[in-house]
């Protein structure tokens, strides 16, 4: 194993310390992964009672960190060098600072990561994020409906092995501080007034609507597998004969269009009122949610898979329901299919767009140059002509602009950001959906 870093600690063994280490990760920016079963050089030793271990690691989370982190850890089993140890990751929480119940919000109970090691938050610290506490969470808004049934959730826990008991509103945290019924609650009660809408267009553009089906007024976890049933459905199979086989494509990518499906459902921000919506065009699908990157995540940090949770206890009960896989696993499970350009941010949005297998034909490869290739290839995001130049190695801004950015623009290749002002200084350039698919082409050759 590697050396412990700002994000990886290693335990031999279940200590004392298990919650002032999961305060810090918590507190953390970038979150991180407590082992335990490893010396601090590195050298699995294994756990001997690993399912008793497992028990009593999450009893302690659940119990003695405040404010709650349930929805924020995964705990795990890995073999490493014929090994069993305990994997514990854990995301950001968004209700800093995080702290150990009995020793409360101070220097004594408060603890951050500083390089490889959980250290006191300074005081100053502490005030300044408790000011900064996300107060509008689904979890304290209360339930403009407290007449709420769980029959359809009950049977989805008994699907997956976990019947819920008396007390599963105050386990899965679907009360308010007051002990009524939370957003969360009503969003995943038999009957709400939440849909999500699947629209099926003709053509590239809004202006031909073939379907617009309504996915809700009921549990979001059932609405949420209507929404994959109906996806799936819509994502055909294509067939091609070639001289050796005959190969089956889907037009997207399975894995990464439910994991976008999912994530734009977990993470979209159900404090606007504004469910996330789906729509269908004859050469790609958009998916937007509502809620940009988490306040203080930076979009590098999106990309790379570090993990805080809008809404921790929606998190919770999509992986009690397998309907999730890990913290932090689905936008690295998107990139592996499509690139960063197919995910856009606005203040308030956060739109993925993925073109559609069968609208690439190979007639299209041939007539891009390899000055436009090369531009294609290295635009990941929205970028400047400088940044551009720098990236292509070319001085020459003359002959930038005529044999890369001019026959991008005018092939439909790439487009401005502002193409109203197209000498502003802040002028910037990004993939079209032709040019995600030409990109793609590439890629697979």
């Amino acid at each position: 194993m590697n050396s412990e870093t700002n994000r990886i600690e290693y335990k031999q063994e279940l200590t004392d310390d298990l919650e002032k280490e999961a305060v810090a990760f918590l507190n953390y920016p970038e979150g991180g992964v407590l082992y335990i079963g490893i010396e601090k050089t590195g050298t699995a030793i294994g756990v001997i009672d690993i399912d008793s271990d497992m028990l009593k690691i999450k009893d302690r989370l659940k119990n003695n960190i405040t404010p709650s982190c349930m929805g924020l850890f995964d705990i795990a089993t890995e073999n490493i060098d014929s090994r069993d140890v305990i994997k514990i990751t854990f995301a950001s929480g968004p209700e800093k600072p995080y702290y150990i119940k009995k020793l409360g919000m101070s220097e004594k109970g408060t603890f951050i990561r500083v390089g490889t090691a959980a250290e006191p938050m300074p005081v100053k610290m502490i005030e300044s994020l408790f000011a900064k506490r996300i107060r509008n969470s689904i979890g304290k808004i209360k339930s403009p409906n407290q007449n709420l049934t769980f029959e359809q959730l009950k049977i989805y826990y008994e699907g997956a092995n976990k019947a819920l008991n008396q007390q599963f509103a105050s386990n899965l945290e679907l009360l308010s501080e007051e002990g009524q019924y939370n957003y969360v609650a009503y969003l995943l009660a038999d009957l709400n007034g939440m849909s999500m809408k699947v629209a099926k267009y003709e053509g590239v553009d809004r202006v031909d609507l073939m379907e617009n089906n309504e996915y809700g007024y009921c549990s979001l976890v059932k609405a949420t597998k209507q929404v994959l049933d109906k996806i799936n459905v819509e994502n055909k199979t294509l067939a091609r004969i070639t001289p050796k086989e005959r190969e089956e494509k889907r037009l997207w990518n399975s894995v990464a269009l439910r994991e976008a499906v999912i994530n734009a459902i977990v993470h979209n921000d159900y404090t606007s009122e504004i469910p996330p919506k789906f729509e269908f065009f004859d050469d790609r699908i958009e998916i937007t949610s509502f809620g940009s990157l988490p306040q203080g995540m930076t979009e590098k940090e999106f990309f790379e898979g570090y993990s805080v949770p809008r809404n921790k206890e929606l998190m919770r009960v999509f992986r009690d329901l397998d309907l999730v896989e890990h913290l932090g696993s689905g936008i690295p499970r998107i990139l592996r299919s499509y690139g960063k350009e197919c995910f856009k941010f606005t203040e308030n949005f956060l739109r993925m767009t993925f073109p559609a297998l069968e609208k690439v034909t190979p007639q299209v490869t041939p007539q891009v140059t390899p000055q436009v290739e090369d531009l294609i290839k290295i635009l990941d995001r929205e970028m400047n002509r400088s940044e551009l130049q720098e990236k292509l190695n070319l001085s020459d801004r003359k002959h930038f602009r005529i044999h890369y950015l001019k026959p991008a623009l005018e092939a439909g290749l790439i487009e401005m950001t502002k193409p109203e002002i197209p000498n502003s200084r802040s002028q910037k350039y990004r993939l079209t959906v032709k040019g995600i698919q030409i990109k793609e082409i590439n890629q697979t050759h």
